[in-house]
Protein backbone atom coordinates (compact mmCIF):
# COMPACT_ATOMS: atom_id res chain seq x y z
CA UNK A 1 0.00 0.00 0.00
CA UNK A 2 1.44 3.49 -0.96
CA UNK A 3 1.89 5.71 2.30
CA UNK A 4 -0.73 8.29 1.94
CA UNK A 5 -3.62 4.75 1.83
CA UNK A 6 -1.63 4.02 4.84
CA UNK A 7 -2.19 6.80 6.60
CA UNK A 8 -5.79 7.37 5.89
CA UNK A 9 -6.54 3.77 7.64
CA UNK A 10 -4.45 4.68 10.77
CA UNK A 11 -6.25 7.67 11.36
CA UNK A 12 -9.64 6.24 10.26
CA UNK A 13 -8.96 3.25 12.88
CA UNK A 14 -8.16 5.59 15.36
CA UNK A 15 -11.63 7.48 14.81
CA UNK A 16 -13.53 3.85 14.96
CA UNK A 17 -11.75 2.47 17.82
CA UNK A 18 -12.72 5.69 19.48
CA UNK A 19 -16.83 5.51 18.64
CA UNK A 20 -16.57 1.87 19.00
CA UNK A 21 -16.04 2.87 23.08
CA UNK A 22 -17.99 5.95 23.05
CA UNK A 23 -21.59 4.94 21.56
CA UNK A 24 -21.36 1.52 21.46
CA UNK A 25 -21.10 1.32 17.27
CA UNK A 26 -18.62 -1.04 16.08
CA UNK A 27 -16.93 1.46 13.57
CA UNK A 28 -17.76 -0.42 10.07
CA UNK A 29 -19.91 2.85 8.93
CA UNK A 30 -16.50 4.83 9.51
CA UNK A 31 -14.30 2.84 7.85
CA UNK A 32 -15.96 1.79 4.54
CA UNK A 33 -16.18 5.01 2.69
CA UNK A 34 -12.58 5.90 3.41
CA UNK A 35 -11.44 1.62 2.60
CA UNK A 36 -13.60 2.33 -0.85
CA UNK A 37 -11.05 5.60 -1.43
CA UNK A 38 -8.13 3.48 -0.54
CA UNK A 39 -9.12 0.63 -2.31
CA UNK A 40 -9.99 2.42 -5.71
CA UNK A 41 -6.26 3.71 -5.24
CA UNK A 42 -5.04 0.32 -4.74
CA UNK A 43 -6.94 -0.39 -7.97
CA UNK A 44 -9.44 -3.01 -6.74
CA UNK A 45 -11.62 -4.53 -9.21
CA UNK A 46 -14.87 -2.62 -9.28
CA UNK A 47 -16.88 -5.89 -9.20
CA UNK A 48 -15.73 -6.34 -5.04
CA UNK A 49 -14.53 -3.08 -4.09
CA UNK A 50 -17.48 -2.86 -1.70
CA UNK A 51 -17.72 -6.28 -0.56
CA UNK A 52 -14.15 -5.74 0.47
CA UNK A 53 -14.92 -2.73 2.34
CA UNK A 54 -17.32 -3.71 4.09
CA UNK A 55 -16.01 -7.54 4.72
CA UNK A 56 -12.51 -5.81 6.26
CA UNK A 57 -14.31 -3.58 8.31
CA UNK A 58 -16.42 -6.06 10.03
CA UNK A 59 -13.01 -8.14 10.62
CA UNK A 60 -11.28 -5.49 12.02
CA UNK A 61 -14.96 -5.37 14.84
CA UNK A 62 -13.38 -8.23 15.99
CA UNK A 63 -10.26 -6.32 17.95
CA UNK A 64 -12.33 -2.85 18.37
CA UNK A 65 -14.95 -4.78 20.37
CA UNK A 66 -12.79 -6.82 22.21
CA UNK A 67 -11.14 -3.84 23.83
CA UNK A 68 -14.41 -1.61 24.21
CA UNK A 69 -15.80 -4.80 25.82
CA UNK A 70 -12.75 -4.94 28.84
CA UNK A 71 -13.27 -1.12 29.24
CA UNK A 72 -16.95 -1.10 29.83
CA UNK A 73 -16.78 -4.68 31.65
CA UNK A 74 -14.30 -3.23 34.39
CA UNK A 75 -17.01 -0.47 34.90
CA UNK A 76 -20.13 -3.11 34.97
CA UNK A 77 -22.02 -1.03 32.32
CA UNK A 78 -21.95 -4.31 30.07
CA UNK A 79 -25.95 -6.76 31.02
CA UNK A 80 -24.54 -10.27 30.40
CA UNK A 81 -28.02 -11.98 30.21
CA UNK A 82 -28.51 -9.69 27.77
CA UNK A 83 -25.73 -10.37 25.42
CA UNK A 84 -26.71 -14.22 25.98
CA UNK A 85 -30.31 -13.74 25.17
CA UNK A 86 -28.91 -12.25 21.75
CA UNK A 87 -25.98 -14.07 20.97
CA UNK A 88 -27.36 -17.34 19.91
CA UNK A 89 -29.42 -15.88 17.15
CA UNK A 90 -26.67 -12.77 16.29
CA UNK A 91 -24.40 -16.28 15.15
CA UNK A 92 -27.07 -17.65 12.86
CA UNK A 93 -27.94 -14.08 10.95
CA UNK A 94 -24.33 -13.32 10.74
CA UNK A 95 -23.15 -16.10 9.40
CA UNK A 96 -25.99 -16.81 7.18
CA UNK A 97 -25.56 -13.05 6.06
CA UNK A 98 -22.21 -13.35 5.29
CA UNK A 99 -22.06 -15.97 3.59
CA UNK A 100 -25.20 -16.03 1.28
CA UNK A 101 -26.23 -13.21 1.17
CA UNK A 102 -23.59 -10.80 0.63
CA UNK A 103 -22.53 -12.19 -2.77
CA UNK A 104 -25.51 -12.00 -4.29
CA UNK A 105 -25.32 -8.67 -3.79
CA UNK A 106 -23.74 -6.27 -6.27
CA UNK A 107 -21.68 -3.44 -6.30
CA UNK A 108 -24.44 -0.98 -6.47
CA UNK A 109 -26.92 -2.21 -4.70
CA UNK A 110 -25.01 -3.38 -1.52
CA UNK A 111 -23.67 0.88 -1.82
CA UNK A 112 -27.26 1.90 -1.95
CA UNK A 113 -28.48 -0.38 0.79
CA UNK A 114 -25.88 0.66 2.64
CA UNK A 115 -26.00 4.05 2.32
CA UNK A 116 -30.04 4.09 3.12
CA UNK A 117 -29.36 2.30 6.60
CA UNK A 118 -26.50 4.86 7.25
CA UNK A 119 -29.10 7.51 6.49
CA UNK A 120 -31.64 5.53 9.11
CA UNK A 121 -28.54 5.24 11.72
CA UNK A 122 -28.05 9.06 11.40
CA UNK A 123 -32.13 9.97 12.44
CA UNK A 124 -31.89 7.21 15.07
CA UNK A 125 -28.88 9.47 16.11
CA UNK A 126 -31.22 12.48 16.47
CA UNK A 127 -34.31 10.80 17.88
CA UNK A 128 -34.28 10.92 21.89
CA UNK A 129 -37.81 9.87 22.49
CA UNK A 130 -38.76 8.08 25.38
CA UNK A 131 -40.59 3.96 25.75
CA UNK A 132 -43.38 3.44 27.22
CA UNK A 133 -42.84 2.61 31.24
CA UNK A 134 -44.17 -0.43 30.48
CA UNK A 135 -42.46 -2.00 27.87
CA UNK A 136 -40.22 -4.69 28.31
CA UNK A 137 -37.01 -6.73 26.50
CA UNK A 138 -38.95 -9.79 24.88
CA UNK A 139 -38.90 -13.21 25.98
CA UNK A 140 -35.83 -15.94 24.92
CA UNK A 141 -37.42 -16.78 21.57
CA UNK A 142 -38.10 -12.92 20.81
CA UNK A 143 -34.07 -12.21 21.62
CA UNK A 144 -33.15 -14.64 19.38
CA UNK A 145 -35.67 -13.49 16.41
CA UNK A 146 -34.02 -10.32 16.60
CA UNK A 147 -30.71 -11.29 17.00
CA UNK A 148 -30.63 -13.35 13.81
CA UNK A 149 -32.34 -10.19 12.59
CA UNK A 150 -29.65 -7.85 13.66
CA UNK A 151 -26.83 -9.78 12.90
CA UNK A 152 -28.39 -10.67 9.26
CA UNK A 153 -28.36 -7.20 8.44
CA UNK A 154 -24.81 -6.13 10.28
CA UNK A 155 -23.10 -8.59 8.21
CA UNK A 156 -24.17 -6.97 4.81
CA UNK A 157 -23.16 -3.78 6.40
CA UNK A 158 -20.24 -4.07 7.83
CA UNK A 159 -21.69 -2.81 10.66
CA UNK A 160 -21.27 -3.57 14.40
CA UNK A 161 -25.04 -3.88 15.16
CA UNK A 162 -25.69 -0.99 17.71
CA UNK A 163 -27.77 0.81 15.04
CA UNK A 164 -30.48 -1.63 15.55
CA UNK A 165 -29.41 -3.22 18.70
CA UNK A 166 -28.98 0.09 21.03
CA UNK A 167 -32.80 1.78 19.83
CA UNK A 168 -34.43 -1.85 20.23
CA UNK A 169 -32.88 -1.93 24.14
CA UNK A 170 -33.45 2.02 25.29
CA UNK A 171 -37.30 0.83 22.94
CA UNK A 172 -37.77 -1.67 26.11
CA UNK A 173 -36.67 0.70 28.66
CA UNK A 174 -32.62 -0.47 29.20
CA UNK A 175 -31.24 2.51 29.80
CA UNK A 176 -28.95 4.28 27.30
CA UNK A 177 -25.57 4.00 28.94
CA UNK A 178 -26.17 -0.16 29.51
CA UNK A 179 -27.55 -0.31 25.84
CA UNK A 180 -24.56 1.34 24.49
CA UNK A 181 -22.36 -0.77 26.35
CA UNK A 182 -24.12 -3.72 25.89
CA UNK A 183 -24.32 -3.35 21.87
CA UNK A 184 -20.45 -3.74 22.47
CA UNK A 185 -20.34 -7.26 24.09
CA UNK A 186 -22.65 -8.11 20.77
CA UNK A 187 -19.97 -6.74 18.69
CA UNK A 188 -17.96 -9.41 19.47
CA UNK A 189 -20.25 -12.37 18.14
CA UNK A 190 -21.56 -10.08 15.31
CA UNK A 191 -17.46 -9.50 13.75
CA UNK A 192 -16.67 -13.55 14.50
CA UNK A 193 -19.80 -15.22 12.67
CA UNK A 194 -20.03 -12.18 9.88
CA UNK A 195 -16.19 -12.80 9.28
CA UNK A 196 -16.27 -16.71 9.28
CA UNK A 197 -19.22 -15.95 6.39
CA UNK A 198 -17.45 -13.87 4.29
CA UNK A 199 -14.49 -16.02 4.03
CA UNK A 200 -16.42 -19.22 3.25
CA UNK A 201 -18.51 -17.55 1.13
CA UNK A 202 -15.80 -15.79 -1.24
CA UNK A 203 -12.58 -17.97 -0.35
CA UNK A 204 -10.55 -19.07 -4.11
CA UNK A 205 -12.56 -16.16 -5.86
CA UNK A 206 -9.61 -15.80 -8.70
CA UNK A 207 -10.33 -11.94 -8.77
CA UNK A 208 -8.95 -11.13 -5.56
CA UNK A 209 -5.86 -8.80 -5.15
CA UNK A 210 -2.76 -10.28 -2.81
CA UNK A 211 -3.04 -10.14 0.74
CA UNK A 212 -6.64 -11.28 0.92
CA UNK A 213 -8.23 -13.56 2.54
CA UNK A 214 -11.64 -14.32 0.98
CA UNK A 215 -13.20 -10.55 0.63
CA UNK A 216 -10.93 -9.75 3.60
CA UNK A 217 -7.83 -7.22 2.74
CA UNK A 218 -5.77 -8.34 5.72
CA UNK A 219 -3.18 -5.27 4.98
CA UNK A 220 -5.89 -3.04 6.30
CA UNK A 221 -6.79 -4.69 8.65
CA UNK A 222 -3.53 -4.75 10.38
CA UNK A 223 -3.37 -0.58 9.94
CA UNK A 224 -6.68 0.04 11.44
CA UNK A 225 -6.27 -2.13 14.53
CA UNK A 226 -3.06 -0.71 15.35
CA UNK A 227 -4.65 2.05 16.43
CA UNK A 228 -8.65 1.23 17.00
CA UNK A 229 -7.63 -0.85 20.57
CA UNK A 230 -5.75 1.77 22.09
CA UNK A 231 -8.58 4.79 21.00
CA UNK A 232 -11.46 2.24 22.44
CA UNK A 233 -10.79 2.24 25.72
CA UNK A 234 -10.14 5.87 26.02
CA UNK A 235 -14.24 6.52 24.19
CA UNK A 236 -15.44 3.98 26.55
CA UNK A 237 -14.24 6.56 29.50
CA UNK A 238 -15.17 9.62 28.13
CA UNK A 239 -18.76 8.41 27.74
CA UNK A 240 -19.32 8.15 31.45
CA UNK A 241 -18.53 11.74 31.54
CA UNK A 242 -20.12 13.66 28.69
CA UNK A 243 -23.44 14.05 27.30
CA UNK A 244 -24.16 11.04 25.11
CA UNK A 245 -27.62 12.32 23.37
CA UNK A 246 -25.57 15.74 21.97
CA UNK A 247 -22.48 13.52 21.12
CA UNK A 248 -24.84 11.42 19.51
CA UNK A 249 -26.57 13.88 17.36
CA UNK A 250 -22.81 15.54 16.43
CA UNK A 251 -22.24 12.04 14.93
CA UNK A 252 -25.73 11.67 13.26
CA UNK A 253 -24.09 14.67 11.05
CA UNK A 254 -21.22 13.16 10.03
CA UNK A 255 -23.23 10.33 9.14
CA UNK A 256 -25.28 11.80 6.77
CA UNK A 257 -21.66 13.37 4.42
CA UNK A 258 -20.95 9.12 5.06
CA UNK A 259 -24.27 8.86 3.53
CA UNK A 260 -23.95 11.48 0.04
CA UNK A 261 -20.95 9.30 -0.45
CA UNK A 262 -21.93 6.07 -0.49
CA UNK A 263 -25.45 7.29 -2.52
CA UNK A 264 -22.94 8.73 -5.07
CA UNK A 265 -21.05 4.99 -5.06
CA UNK A 266 -24.28 3.28 -5.90
CA UNK A 267 -24.97 6.05 -8.44
CA UNK A 268 -22.07 5.13 -10.18
CA UNK A 269 -22.31 1.77 -9.87
CA UNK A 270 -25.56 1.22 -11.33
CA UNK A 271 -25.01 3.96 -14.38
CA UNK A 272 -28.32 5.73 -13.24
Amino acid sequence: MFLTDIAILLVCGACAGFLAGLLGIGGGMILVPFMIIVFNHQGFSQDIIVHMAIATGMTTILFTSLSAIRAHHRHGSIDWKLVAGFTPGIIVGSFLGGSELFEAFNTGWLSLFFAVFIVYTSIQMFINKKPKPERELPGKVGLFSYGAFSGGLSSLLGAGGAFVTVPFMIWCNVSPHVAMATSSGLGFPIALASTLGYVFGSFGRPDLPAGSFGFIYLPAVACIVATSIFTAPLGAKLARKLNVVQLKRVFGVMLMFLALFMFNEAHKALGA
